[in-house]
């Protein structure tokens, strides 16, 4: 067994002992505390990342702390065989802020999409009426929901699909933006959309404008049911509650997770009518974690943090100043700045790993995705003085690899 705490050795042992299914930075944090990190060696750290959205009320935010360890001392896990104390209260404050009648509380945000896929798919047969194992899921290119065998069946991805099939059936995928494509793909067969009101994995992909209300409006026209991943932009990421609020629309089917968590616990949900969530019964679906005591303490005060603390205003406030501060530097290097509250992607002419690096050598800690799209996705909670230090870091990275 190593022990040691340099950071060089951690990583090797990591290398040597761990699938290799990741390209991290070379941060080994060892702490974290609001929107900082701190590595093994004690060097602090902006954190643009956010456990991709994880933690967007920031690290060990003591109200969820607090939450966490009195739960652990009463209760943890009783699987659902049993009745809980904490599920009821969790369920209530869930559905009340969300607007909707019911929820099926599941654990990482994968389980939660193929929880609203199985959902769909009932409901195409026993009220849209579609023959047998003929129900389709029309889904968008470059979309992420996770990686699933049955998740990335829908992926236009060949990364996420390479070697891995055979692969379900029942996905049908059109152009991301495209509304007329969308009309067309649809067929009496088709009981869903899953969409990404923005798609963050994919490069911070904003929707033209009107699409996703023509979409919601050609799912009423057709009878399909329109289900928002929002795992990623949910709970005030891109400066309302969910991303779908931009265009004033309400899904049939809302899939959360990630920050209701608040970066202490895996805690997802799909959301809807009581009518759609009453196809299921019981063996139909479950979880022996989902629905857990410790999960359902933590997630309910993760949730209210992000509520009573107006987490969404702030994430707005923080994201337009920090894409005024972006644009205002100019580079060559830089193709387009987009996004929406804290959910901001930089499109470089350049592979976004090096400008990640150069970030990292200069204090804060952001993502590449997609090759050349480097994102920047502070916790919610970041203040002026952070952004500052952001815009100071982003002008010298950028200018040392123009």
């Amino acid at each position: 067994m190593v022990n040691s705490h340099n950071a060089a050795d951690l990583i090797a042992l990591e290398d040597r002992r761990g699938a290799h299914t990741y390209k991290p930075l070379d941060l080994v944090v060892a702490r974290a505390e609001g929107v900082w990190l701190w590595d093994v060696d004690g060097n602090r750290y902006l954190d643009c990342i956010s456990a991709y959205s994880a933690v967007n009320q920031g690290h060990r935010h003591p109200r969820i702390d607090a939450a966490m360890r009195a739960q652990a001392d009463r209760v943890t896990l009783t699987s659902r065989a049993v009745r809980n104390d904490r599920l009821p209260g969790f369920l209530e404050r869930l559905t009340d802020a969300c607007g909707f009648e019911m929820a099926v509380p599941m654990n990482t945000g994968v389980e939660a999409v193929e929880t609203a896929i199985k959902l769909a798919r009932r409901w195409g047969y026993r009220v849209k009426g579609i023959a047998h194992d003929r129900a389709e899921i029309v889904v968008f290119s470059n979309n992420f929901h996770g990686r699933t065998t049955g998740v990335i069946a829908a992926s236009s991805q060949d990364e996420y699909k390479r070697d891995f099939g055979p692969f379900a059936p029942g996905f049908v995928t059109v152009p991301y933006g495209d509304a007329d494509a969308l009309e067309r793909a649809l067929s009496p067969n088709t009981c869903a959309i899953l969409i990404e009101p923005i798609q963050g994995e994919g490069g911070v992909i904003v929707p033209p404008d009107g699409y996703l209300k023509r979409a919601w409006a050609l799912c009423k026209e057709h009878d399909v049911l329109f289900m928002a991943d929002e795992i990623q932009t949910g709970l005030g990421r891109t400066g309302t509650l969910f991303a779908c609020d931009h265009d004033g629309i309400t899904p049939d089917v809302l899939i959360v997770g990630k920050a209701l968590g608040g970066g202490y616990y895996p805690v997802s949900a799909v959301l809807a009518s009581a009518a759609l969530l009453g196809l299921f019964e019981p063996g139909s679906h479950g979880s022996t974690f989902g629905g857990n005591p410790l999960g359902s303490a933590i997630a309910e005060a993760a949730l209210g943090v992000v509520l009573d603390e107006r987490l969404a205003e702030k994430s707005r406030y923080a994201g337009a100043k920090i894409v005024q501060g972006l644009r205002a530097i100019a580079s060559p290097l830089v193709k387009e700045i987009r996004g929406r509250g804290l959910l901001i992607g930089i499109e470089l002419t350049v592979p976004a790993r090096h400008l990640s690096e150069a970030l990292l050598a200069r204090g804060v800690a952001a993502k590449d995705t997609h090759e050349n799209v480097l994102r920047i996705a502070p916790p919610l909670v970041i203040d002026d003085d952070a952004i500052a230090l952001l815009l100071k870091a982003y002008e010298e990275a950028v200018l040392s690899l123009s």
